[in-house]
């Protein structure tokens, strides 16, 4: 039994490389990029879908939900770090890398405690799983799954860890431990035009 996890499509913010709000919805090629995962994924017998509630993941996981006639579960354990008051600024203007900071923003997540949820939202995936029976895809956002995707948590194989998550990126881990991973940050299903633009922010 396999975990398929997603990011969600892109955003005219991430493409902006601007910290991202909580309500930041899909771009036009994000909802596009979002449609061609769908399809990748109609004909691979997922039996359940959850998703972060924010509306670029819920989104995207709605074309997976449409395309595979699944309802959408959804958990605020899945959010990107809650970055507070950095939320809306440009990231290269900051003049330092929030998204590997341990200290909290203000109004923000500290990493410890961004690590604490993460680790709570990798626990209820798994609970999810072995309830479903079967397949679950799981949209969530590029942070959340840089923390899950790690090799002292994941059997990485041959795999490399990607400098950054694509947007509809999608990577294969098997459910049970230790957890083998069979694909990672993978794209094939975009054309050149809905690609994911390799300077656009990686998370936020």
């Amino acid at each position: 039994m396999t975990l398929y996890l997603i990011r969600h499509g892109e955003t005219a913010l991430n493409a902006a490389r601007v910290l991202q709000t909580a309500a930041t919805p899909l771009s036009e090629r994000g909802l596009a990029q979002a449609q061609a995962l769908a399809q990748r994924l109609k004909s691979a017998s997922i039996t359940a879908l959850l998703s972060s509630d924010m509306p670029r993941a819920l989104q995207t996981a709605q074309a997976v939900a449409a395309a595979c006639d699944l309802p959408i579960k959804t958990s605020a354990l899945l959010h990107e770090r809650n970055f507070g008051d950095l939320r809306g600024l440009p990231y290269d203007l900051l003049g330092y890398n929030p998204l590997t900071a341990d200290e909290a923003p203000p109004n923000g997540e500290s990493g410890a405690q961004f690590a604490a949820r993460c680790q709570a939202a990798w626990a209820e995936v798994l609970r999810l799983r072995a309830e479903c029976g079967g397949t679950l895809a799981v949209v969530s956002h590029g942070l959340v799954l840089r923390q899950w995707l790690q090799p002292q948590r994941i059997d990485f194989g041959d795999h490399a860890s990607p400098e950054a998550w694509a947007n509809t990126s999608l990577s294969i881990v098997q459910a049970a431990p230790p957890h083998r991973l069979e694909l990672i940050n993978c794209t094939r299903h975009l054309n050149d035009s809905d690609q994911h633009d390799s300077r656009s922010l990686s998370g936020g």
